[in-house]
């Protein structure tokens, strides 16, 4: 049985798979000719993280293949009111067939998934976001075939996002260049690691030469409102916009997993630019989740 915690979990060989799986549920949902392969299969959602994208991309996806998704916030189940992780996931995962969680914790996620007996999904740590991974990776594909080889700049702070993008450059060999302000880089046990193909440049224009594409996420992620202000202020300088993105590769795309702030990580405009491809992004976390969750049913 396979868990999905991070890109990492699995190979190379089954992301593309999973990729090429999401690009053809896509065409049949568009066709019609979509086919119920999770007929009579529960998903169980566990949300202790508010969510719009994810919460719908996974319910609608359940739902196209035929199956059925049971939505928890933490108001729902005993684990919010001081039931052990542990105890949780051996339940749950014994009345369903896979499990989603969108959780702060990372280890939380991790001690969930060992004590469960279905499939466990990362819809998103403090740490890590791999299946925002899938979706990207699927929409660069789409629009510009492989990512082999190029250039990928991050511009902002180092989080969860960056640190997906990390194992991402590992799995699918692409150059990473992170663009952040200093004291707000990825874990430096990642950096060193993967140090052959992550660079930090500080300054945002010379990250974005020669980028294939560039990416960018919210200044204050989820339960960092308190320091939202502060990091308008050293994050200013690290805003994109139509004229950052002159100095990337003349086809570069830009991509946000959403919810864009506009006006302060990108410009008013920037979501509907040429080289946006947003939108697409988004609706693909729907087809590379129902291909993640096919895979890993049926590995099950």
């Amino acid at each position: 049985m396979k868990h999905f915690l991070q890109l990492s979990d699995l190979t190379t060989d089954e992301l593309n798979s999973i990729i090429d799986r999401g690009i053809e549920l896509k065409a049949q949902h568009k066709a019609g000719t979509s086919k119920k392969t999770l007929k009579r299969k529960v998903l169980g959602m566990i949300f202790e993280k508010s969510s719009t994208r994810t919460r719908v991309s996974f319910e609608a996806g359940m739902a196209q293949l035929g199956g059925h998704a049971i939505f928890l916030s933490s108001n729902d189940t005993q684990m919010g009111r001081g039931e052990p992780v542990e105890d949780t996931a051996r339940v749950i995962s014994s009345m369903v067939d896979i499990i989603m969680v969108r959780t702060f914790n990372h280890a939380m996620l991790e001690a969930f998934a060992r004590n469960s007996s279905v499939p466990v999904i990362n819809a998103l740590t403090d740490d890590f976001h791999p299946c925002q991974l899938l979706a990207d990776m699927q929409t660069f594909r789409e629009h510009r075939g492989s990512i082999q080889g190029k250039t990928v700049t991050w511009v902002g702070d180092g989080n969860n996002m960056c640190q997906s993008y990390i194992n991402a450059a590992r799995i699918w060999d692409f150059h990473l260049k992170i663009a952040c302000p200093e004291g707000y880089e990825p874990t430096r046990s990642m950096l060193l690691e993967n140090s052959d193909r992550v660079d930090i440049v500080r300054d945002p224009i010379e990250a974005v030469k020669g980028a294939s594409l560039v990416v960018t996420d919210t200044w204050a992620s989820m339960g960092q409102e308190e320091e939202k202000r502060k990091r308008q202020q050293i994050f200013a300088s690290y805003k994109v916009t139509e004229e950052l993105m002159t100095f990337a590769n003349d086809d570069a795309l830009f991509m946000h997993c959403l919810p864009a702030y506009r006006g302060m990580e990108i410009s008013e405009t920037m979501l509907d630019a040429k080289s946006s491809v947003v939108w697409d992004e988004a609706e693909n976390r729907l087809h590379s989740q129902k291909a993640l969750m096919e895979y890993l049913v049926n590995q099950a």
